[in-house]
């Protein structure tokens, strides 16, 4: 009776998400007194939070086995929220709004495919979509 590795990688993803909590708490208290924080504490703050989120995406996705359509979406997900966090972080270069655009392309992506039912949700979908029986659909 061992641990199962889909357990770890499930507990993994609660710790990172977790922290991930904590750094949005951090960066809420920042807003309150940016004063208690060092110089560009807030970029730093921000884009770990942008990082972590994706990254706990993608070990919650592990978990969950998910069809090669899902899983591609997932990395789409992931990578939006990463361009995001590299635009925080590395606001002051000339490709950060390269990085904006492109995390702004993506997170409309992923929202256009849910909008268009893009993968098909499959019957443990568990994020964004409940599955609708047939008799619940409506006609318009």
């Amino acid at each position: 009776m061992g641990i199962r590795l889909d357990e770890v990688v499930k507990f993994f993803s609660v710790l990172l998400g977790i922290i991930t909590l904590a750094a949005v708490a951090a960066l809420f208290v920042w807003d309150i007194s940016p004063e208690l924080f060092p110089v560009r504490s807030h970029d730093v703050l921000a884009a770990f939070s942008l990082a972590m989120i994706a990254f706990a995406y993608l070990a919650y996705q592990m978990t969950r086995r998910p069809a090669p359509t899902e899983c591609a979406k997932a990395i789409l997900l992931a990578a939006a929220f990463l361009f995001w966090a590299a635009n925080q972080l590395w606001a002051n270069l000339p490709q950060a709004v390269l990085f904006n655009d492109v995390a702004i392309g993506l997170f409309i992506l992923d929202v256009f495919f849910v909008i268009v039912g893009w993968p098909q949700a499959s019957a443990g979908s568990s994020f964004a979509e409940a599955v609708k029986k047939p008799e619940q659909e409506r006609r318009f």
